[in-house]
């Protein structure tokens, strides 16, 4: 029997085989129409005398599925919104219904009368892990890179079709089933084995029939534990001694972990708490009421958008110029083999680029070729690797001084020291030696490519590529177009973008670009609070409230104070000593200068960096080099969270307005990947539109008359807030979504 994403096939035994293999998707995902054949196949099986049993597996290589197309839900509110206007609670009472039809699917499966096993044979997310606990049985194979996982939260939603409810009536160790579920983690099959999650962890080859026989067998019972009467959870009751120890420290943990910006957390122990005193199916009701107030949330609809729909779109080259075709890049040539080049070596080997990593000396290139080296042998120390892939990886590293390796590369990426003198003779020098049609791309994080390609004879072929630290965790490109930049060169970039696997954003020229000119603000800003007298400490807990992801002065010490110090004395150079705060240029000069505090790399920054396992903690000379305020009480911690959010997000409103940045949607994924501001928001645009343009320049013009002109709101800001505009209506990029979750 064959329905429109699934096959059905009975053999000789009665057992059904259920194939998931959406025939124009590189991965099933949940749709209308995979919901329409869940509903149909069920039937069958209920109805079908002939069937005993059945197994439901993926037809894709190592994929079962990636869960929910979060468009499928983006539409559904949007018709929410729609209908809010006219009649709230009918929009509310229509948007309930609509997500619990999933949940109601998956629960016929598990009430269909037949023993079902779901055979996992990879990556199974969301809403396809939901449908796996809700079969009888589930059996993963052994395939190394398989991970389950309910990552909901991580767009500001909640499992909602039974995701909680079973979790926490199968699981021996709540603990660990509550971490799975708050921060969306990824299990590998024996960890969700050893939590309860999965049945066995079988061999690929032997995972269908291993599930049949079960069936056959009839070791599979076709009534859900929960369904018997006198059911008791293996993880124990909520009110006794043990929950009494869970609970309470779970509530608190989550409020440390997430200063409650994210609804859906909280939504989540609810369910679970909630759900655990009562039967399955008010348990059920109880995670669908949740996941609707959850998806009524700005936190859902802007995290859906940005870290989904939107970084979906950037990834699959919705910023490449038309009628360019492909180019399959070869060799890569990397100038320069400190952190930054070696970085760059590592995720462009790992991609499978062959590359020719460059620097003054043998042993300074080889040391290069060694970050490599470390980064893959901890990858297979931890069993995320193969001995063949690093051997593989390595392979395609040379590291060497001479710089005619470069003849054949298709793409050259400059990472030297940040000094425009010596950028320009390294141009000159790769210029001299590479093919006419090689691109050439500078590193810098702050130096405007326009002024560097004018030491290049072929500034069409000269672009920014823009990686952030460290290049082999950081998920951000920029890539920087000069004033001559040709789109041929910003295709090949986003062509080798695509192919390291990390998302780009496409940034006009500016001192800083875009991702340095917000977070500088940050950093800033952190620096201007301690100059007020602000403890060291608030700043940083403050800072990680509004949701950053570090503090600023942390964060200055990851750059380096002394980076910090040379791009103030750079921005004094070449825009006067009027761009730079006295005060700012004081502190940073003192604790270079004075005390030798460069940050992490030396040991010592604002924070202390002692010996493992002791922890970094904050440097004690910091209490002594301003005058506190006399009363911390007074202090008002709203408003110091206002003061990071909006340092940021009226930067970017001024990069918008000056055209640096030209797409809404890279404004908001660049600020969250780039800079990890606020992902709750949805990015900076998002912050500002979750506001209203009105309220956020009321707010702007109340610090800028408490702190000073930093805060004034710029001409586009203002003027959309006399049109109470928002910038995703303004300037909606208008396309068409078909991202697959």
């Amino acid at each position: 029997m064959t329905y429109k994403n699934f096959t059905l096939e009975i053999d000789k035994d009665g057992i059904a085989l259920i194939k998931w293999d959406m025939a124009d998707k590189s991965m099933n995902v949940i749709d209308e129409s995979v919901m329409d054949d869940i509903a149909a196949f069920t039937k069958e099986l209920s109805e079908n005398d002939t069937i005993i049993g059945a197994v439901i597996t993926s037809g894709k290589k190592n994929s079962f599925s990636g869960g929910a197309d979060l468009s499928m839900l983006e539409r559904s509110l949007k018709t929410y919104h729609a209908e809010k206007a006219k009649d709230e609670e009918t929009a509310t009472q229509k948007l309930f219904e609509g997500v619990s039809t999933l949940g109601t699917l998956f629960r016929n499966i598990e009430t269909c009368g037949k023993p079902i096993v779901c055979a996992i044979n990879g990556t199974c997310m969301g809403g396809a892990f939901e449908m796996a606990l809700s079969c009888h049985a589930r059996l993963a194979s052994d395939y190394d890179a398989l991970r389950l996982a309910l990552p909901e939260v991580q767009v500001g939603l909640l499992p909602g079709a039974g995701g909680t409810q079973r979790v926490s009536r199968l699981t021996k160790d709540m603990q660990s089933a509550l971490q799975m579920l708050v921060q969306g983690q990824r299990l590998k099959a024996l960890k969700a084995k050893a939590m309860g999650l999965i049945d066995d962890v079988v061999p690929a080859k032997r995972l269908i029939p291993t599930a049949k026989k079960m069936i056959k067998d009839r070791l599979v019972d076709p009534i859900a534990p929960w369904d018997k009467k006198g059911f008791k959870a293996p993880s124990g009751k909520v009110y006794s001694p043990a929950g009494m120890q869970l609970w309470p420290a779970a509530n608190a943990i989550l409020r440390q972990q997430t200063a409650m910006n994210y609804p859906a957390a909280q939504y989540i122990l609810s369910c679970v708490y909630e759900g655990s005193l009562v039967p399955i199916d008010v348990g059920l009701k109880i995670e669908a009421r949740y996941f609707t107030a959850a998806m009524q949330s700005p936190q859902a609809a802007n995290m859906i958008r940005s870290l989904f729909l939107s970084k979906g779109e950037l990834e699959k080259g919705a910023r490449r110029p038309t009628g360019i075709r492909n180019t399959k890049i070869k060799k890569v040539g990397i100038i320069g083999a400190g952190f930054m080049g070696a970085g760059i070596a590592y995720v462009t080997a790992k991609a499978g680029i062959e590359v020719i990593l460059i620097d003054q000396t043998q042993e300074a290139a080889n040391k290069g070729k060694t970050h490599s080296d470390r980064l893959i042998s901890k990858q297979v120390s931890r069993g995320r690797a193969k001995a063949e892939d690093k051997e593989k990886l390595l392979s395609l590293i040379t590291s060497t001084t001479e710089y005619k390796a470069l003849g054949d590369a298709d793409l050259i990426i400059e990472a030297v020291f940040e000094d425009g003198a010596i950028k320009a003779d390294v141009t000159k020098k790769v210029e001299a030696v590479i093919k006419p049609t090689a691109i050439y791309a500078s590193n810098t994080s702050t130096l405007p490519i326009t002024d560097l390609s004018v030491a290049s004879k072929r500034p069409k072929n000269f672009i920014g590529i823009h990686f952030f630290s460290p290049v082999d965790k950081m998920l951000l490109v920029e890539l920087i177009m000069g004033k001559k930049t040709g789109e041929r060169a910003l295709a090949i970039a986003l062509d080798y973008v695509h192919l390291i696997r990390k998302t780009p954003i496409v940034v006009n020229d500016s001192r800083g670009f875009y991702a340095n000119r917000c977070v500088l603000n940050y950093v800033r800003e952190g620096h201007i609070m301690l100059t007020e007298g602000i403890p060291a400490a608030m700043i940083e807990n403050v800072a990680k409230m509004s949701g950053m992801p570090v503090g600023p002065l942390s964060l200055n010490d990851e750059v380096a104070l002394d980076l910090s110090q040379r791009i103030m004395q750079a921005t004094i150079r070449d825009l006067g000593k009027k761009a730079v705060d006295p005060k700012l240029m004081d502190l940073i000069d003192t604790m270079v200068d004075k005390h030798g505090r460069l940050g992490r790399k030396n040991g010592k920054g604002f924070y202390d960096y002692p010996p493992k396992p002791a922890k970094k903690h904050l440097w004690p000379g910091l209490k002594d080099m301003f005058e506190p305020i006399s009363h911390v009480d007074d202090i008002d911690v709203q408003e110091l969270k206002e003061r990071f959010l909006v340092a940021q997000a009226l930067e970017a409103a001024r990069v918008f307005q000056e055209g640096v940045i030209t797409d809404v949607r890279e404004a908001d994924v660049g600020s969250i990947l780039g800079f990890g501001f606020a992902p709750w928001s949805g990015g900076t645009l998002s912050y500002i539109d979750m506001l209203g343009s009105k309220a956020f320049v009321t707010l702007c013009e109340k610090l800028q008359k408490k702190h000073g002109d930093r805060f004034r709101p710029n001409k586009l800001l203002v003027e959309m807030a006399a049109n109470n505009e928002k910038f995703y209506e303004r300037f909606n990029p208008k396309i068409d979504r078909k991202t697959e979750a």
